[in-house]
């Protein structure tokens, strides 16, 4: 008997209601089970709800308040798109999703869960990748470079404002024009500084150029990044997000798990970097249109701080982004406490809705609560006092049925996970990190020739050269110095020898001028004239290099 049948043979002798719910979530091929019906307080173990696998790229949102099993019902899904070959990735921000790696722990209340809604539960783990951004954490090392991150997102993690953003794009665009690479953020740090140089201020002229003030907040910003800790989070091996498209040798969808909790107080940072992974799936996978199961789900925790203070541009990404990568067979489901946390363009894609419980103890909650229930369909149930009276690990479901519309609103207990809820043991952690065969493309950073090196070796060679020019001029300051000294020196024994030849005789004046010519020849040779000539000259080339230098600085 197929699982449609066996709801349909159950639903009759439901409440109308009910049974009409109970049709919604008839699924005659592949499906996820999500759980057992709740209707009028009472689970009803015989009608499943269930996500058809084809519907899963359609994308979706998991919200609630904090403690009512948000991170279960990631674990519970993720298990079941990867023992149906869909590999996964899951951002884990407080440490608590790793144990998916590890067969669950039976107990009196996983069997109470799964005797109510009807669970054959096993205990069982999942494929397991784990990463860490910028190696900061348990996990194999994520880092990408500055060029591919792109002016957007950086402008997101830095903080910049609009026209900063802008400024930051004209950086890119240079940058790229140039051949200069921006692999980390020295390099981003070396191309600013260069173009509002007395040397690259013309670069940027024609396009509009880059401002003193704008440029040092940038720099600022970039400089309070790196002290954060922030800086090996760029550099190479770049990720190649291909890597998350991977099955297990079984058949099964590997499920790549990027450990946060060493970064969770960063949270812009780790939000955008998640976007940039998305990103850049979408910028290297091909159109496929829709098929029978997803190629990759992406589950998108903590999303509210994605959109956080972004800008117009960031949101116009993001938005776009979600449209368009369902047809390249991605994904996406994001997580965070209301609907309210997600731009409305946004939440448009969002075809699957998982809701856990609500809480309306302040005014802005009960208007997040009424704000909620206007995003769902029309429902018998009555979801303002429905979303409050939830218990942890329930939920409200809509989602898209098999021809695509949304199936009714259904109240949910939902399964438990079959694998180990809560944080895998550090030593197994470790060892599946060290075990990877990705851990040694991945391991160890590497610094290559780029901007950075590329500028400081132009400035290097500027420098050198005008050393050598100051050098030469100095050394020949110091020539004319010397022989103005000589000449110096000769003129006034010539003078001495003059007034000696009109007050003596032929003789003895000629004799006494070979003298002073032997006398003059001594004085020259002398150790303290040699010293004395360098001296002055030392002190001319000083004043004439200092003018050399300035000079160079207004020609740069």
């Amino acid at each position: 008997m197929s699982d449609s049948e066996s709801t349909a043979e159950n639903a009759g002798v439901l409440p109308e209601p009910a049974r009409e719910i109970a049709a919604g979530y008839a699924v005659s091929g592949a499906a996820l089970d999500l759980g057992a019906l709740l209707w009028d307080g009472i689970c009803l173990p015989d009608v499943q709800i269930r996500i058809p696998l084809a519907m899963l790229n359609r994308h979706g949102l998991v919200a609630g308040a904090t403690g009512t099993g948000k991170t279960k019902t990631l674990q519970l899904i993720a298990e079941q798109l990867a023992a149906h070959g869909v590999p996964v990735f899951l951002a884990d921000i407080k440490g608590d999703v790793s144990g998916i790696a590890a067969p669950g722990t039976p107990g009196e209340r996983v069997a109470e869960r799964a005797g109510q809604v009807g669970q054959e539960w096993q205990a069982e783990g999942f494929p397991c990748e784990f990463y860490a951004l910028g190696g900061i954490g348990p996990g194999i090392p994520l880092r990408a470079t500055v060029t591919s991150f792109g002016p957007v997102l950086l402008s997101k993690v830095l903080e910049l404002n609009q026209t900063q953003e802008q400024s930051l794009g004209l950086i890119f665009h240079y940058a790229d024009s140039k051949g200069l690479e921006l692999v980390d953020l020295k390099d981003l740090r070396a191309v600013v500084a260069f173009l509002v140089s007395d040397t690259g201020k013309a670069e940027l002229k024609g396009i509009g150029g880059l401002s003193t003030a704008t440029a040092g907040v940038i720099l600022r910003s970039i400089t309070a990044f790196e002290q954060q800790g922030a800086g090996d989070f760029f550099g190479e091996p770049e990720f190649d997000t291909a890597e998350l498209l991977r099955q297990a040798p079984d058949g099964r969808g590997l499920v790549s798990v990027l450990e946060l909790a060493a970064v969770q107080d960063k949270p812009q940072l780790f939000s955008t970097f998640l976007m940039w992974l998305l990103a850049d799936l979408f910028h290297d996978l091909p159109e496929v249109g829709d098929l029978d199961r997803p190629k990759l789900v992406f589950f998108f925790d903590e999303a509210h701080l994605l959109f956080d203070a972004a800008s117009k541009a960031f949101l116009e990404s993001i938005t776009r982004t979600v449209r368009l990568i369902r047809s390249k067979g991605i994904g996406i489901f994001f997580v965070t406490q209301t609907p309210r946390d997600v731009p409305a363009e946004v939440l448009a894609q969002l075809g699957n809705r998982v809701q856990h419980a609500l809480r309306a103890f302040t005014p802005d909650d009960a208007k997040a609560l009424r704000s909620t229930v206007k995003t769902f369909p029309n429902s018998p149930y009555d979801l303002e006092e429905l979303l409050t009276r939830l218990g942890i690990g329930e939920a409200v479901i809509t989602v898209l049925s098999e021809n695509g519309a949304p199936t009714p609103v259904a109240a949910t207990r939902l399964r438990a996970p079959r694998s180990l809820m809560g944080p895998c043991p550090a030593a197994e952690l470790d060892a599946a990190v060290k075990g990877s065969p990705l851990y040694g493309s991945y391991a160890q950073a590497v610094d290559r020739e780029s901007a950075y090196e590329k500028l400081s070796a132009g400035q290097e060679a500027e420098r050198r050269a005008a050393e050598a020019e100051t050098a030469a001029t100095a050394a020949k300051a110091a020539r004319a110095a010397e022989a103005a000294d000589r000449a110096a020196v000769e003129e006034a024994v010539r003078g001495e020898r003059v007034r000696g030849c009109a007050g003596g005789g032929g003789g003895a004046g000629g004799k006494a001028a070979e003298e002073d010519a032997s006398l003059v020849e001594q004085v020259v040779r002398s150790g303290m004239f040699r010293s004395l000539a360098r001296s002055v000259g030392t002190q001319l080339g000083r004043e004439i290099s200092r003018s050399l230098f300035g000079t160079a600085r207004r020609r740069r």
